[in-house]
């Protein structure tokens, strides 16, 4: 097993189980219903699997889960209340990774962890950047601007955000793909720990990993 070498600071919140909760939850896009009805409950250190066809909403889901849309109707809360009245209180405590990573090509591998990482509240210094991206598997890479890079290097980037952000709840679209086998491990790893540490990991796939968690809920989108 890989061993993780950057230590992420733990979470910074005094343990208090929460619950991110959907109630009959609704995406329309254009004159199509992509889903309705959509129920899912989501404790501390605790896996969602958001599972489905292309096509089927996932994306759409997770984005109502980081309040960067709304549902057609019903409602997503955090802890009891719904996530649109929280604004900074609840997008504190949210890291989101998208499919297409949020990587900026023109920047060097080191200037995108740096700046995602001050966009996001925690900056860190050069050196502890470089400790990072050895871990994700970038050294010697740091320099080298994003477009010059692979498409499983470019995702390592993106996933760097993972081991210094301090946040409760991951929500990641799609966080595995083009990895290759090693980087798989090195993930799988991360997201355990987090889960360890009382995290709550939301994400989409369309492989099958075993994630070790204190509960794991899969959610099916048609």
């Amino acid at each position: 097993m890989l061993s993780i070498g950057y230590n992420r600071k733990l979470l910074s919140y005094p343990f208090i189980p929460i619950v991110l909760q959907g109630i009959k939850v609704a995406c329309v896009r254009g004159d199509r219903e992509l889903f309705k009805d959509i129920n899912f409950s989501l404790g501390t250190g605790g896996l969602l699997q958001v599972r489905g066809p292309n096509g089927s909403g996932k994306t759409s889901l997770l984005r109502m889960m980081c309040g960067l849309s709304l549902p057609a109707s019903g409602e997503i809360c955090w802890d009891g209340v719904s996530i649109g009245t929280l604004n900074e209180e609840y997008f504190a405590r949210t890291t989101y990774i998208g499919h297409l990573g949020g990587v900026k090509d023109d920047l060097t591998v080191t200037e995108n962890l740096c700046i995602s990482s001050a966009m996001a509240g925690s900056e860190i210094s050069s050196d502890d950047a470089s400790k990072v991206l050895n871990t994700i598997g970038l050294g010697g890479r740091e320099h080298l601007p994003v477009k010059v890079l692979s498409q499983g290097q470019r995702r390592r980037v993106a996933l760097a955000r993972l081991l210094v952000c301090n946040t409760t709840l991951w929500i990641l679209d799609e966080p595995f793909v083009a990895l290759d086998v090693a980087a798989v491990q090195l993930l799988r790893e991360i997201l355990e720990r987090h889960l360890q540490q009382n995290g709550m990991v939301v994400m989409t796939t369309h492989q099958e990993i075993d994630i070790n968690a204190s509960s794991i809920t899969q959610l099916q989108l048609f």
